[in-house]
């Protein structure tokens, strides 16, 4: 095994794990990354073709954003996943750890007119003013759609990727796959919403801001991952090989 960044690896691993058990992976494609150098510019990726389900610590590759050979090794990534992460991580050395799916409701509300996140309930409110919008999808995420995704994160833990899917970006995997899961639900409640027909009740501005500050108070993103790494520990224990 693989040991070098043995805990990061573990983390990872831990987090493709659970995307997978909560449905929010697609076939062989969407990638997680996590910056593993002070500049984000060396980090860790899933390697070509594996299902979420099955990778384990020891299967993630290391790469290096500046290393114009990628590609060519042996063990090249997967084209789009380098562009976009080696994008991402070269331009956001705040983002250490950035998670990119497809999931069902986060992809419907990327592909609607309206993308913005509806302040209309607790976990809704979680992310007003904190979500990014891209709204000019050109094409798969590659070269200089890979450039342009970039330069539209900023500080937001969430980039809602226009007819695309969505990626969260934060300092730790916990805390974002704590955003992923949270965005995913949120986007659950709000689809559901809409297709009721009926009038969304939106909160005031005031309200939805002091409840998006209160959700980064409280933040239980370690205690949530924790738990589910000692679920996997019963259950899935070699996600750490």
């Amino acid at each position: 095994m693989n040991t070098q960044y043995n805990q990061e690896r573990e983390d990872l691993a831990a987090a493709f794990r659970w995307t997978a058990r909560l449905n929010m992976h697609e076939a062989v494609a969407n990638h997680f990354s996590l910056a593993v150098n002070e500049s984000g510019s060396k980090f860790l990726l899933n390697p070509i073709g594996m299902h979420f389900s099955e990778i384990c610590a020891s299967d993630l590759i290391l790469i290096d954003a500046n290393d114009t050979e990628t590609m060519l090794q042996h063990n090249a990534p997967d084209p789009t996943a380098w562009a976009i992460h080696s994008a991402l991580h070269r331009n956001n050395p705040q983002a250490r750890c950035i998670l990119h799916v497809h999931p069902k409701y986060a992809t419907i509300l990327s592909s609607l007119d309206d993308k913005e996140m509806k302040p209309i309930d607790q976990n809704t409110m979680r992310f007003y003013e904190r979500v990014s919008i891209d709204r000019d999808f050109s094409g798969m995420g590659l070269g200089k759609e890979a450039e342009r995704l970039s330069t539209l994160l900023g500080n937001n833990p969430v980039l809602l990727m226009g007819n695309h899917g969505v990626l969260t970006a934060a300092k730790t995997v916990a805390s974002a796959f704590d955003e992923l899961y949270y965005f995913e639900r949120s986007c659950q409640t709000l689809i559901g919403a809409y297709q009721t027909g009926k009038k969304l009740h939106v909160v005031s501005h005031k309200v939805a801001k002091k409840t998006a500050q209160q959700w980064i108070d409280y933040d239980a993103s370690e205690m949530h991952f924790e738990a589910l790494k000692r679920i996997l520990d019963k259950e899935e224990p070699d996600y750490k090989n």
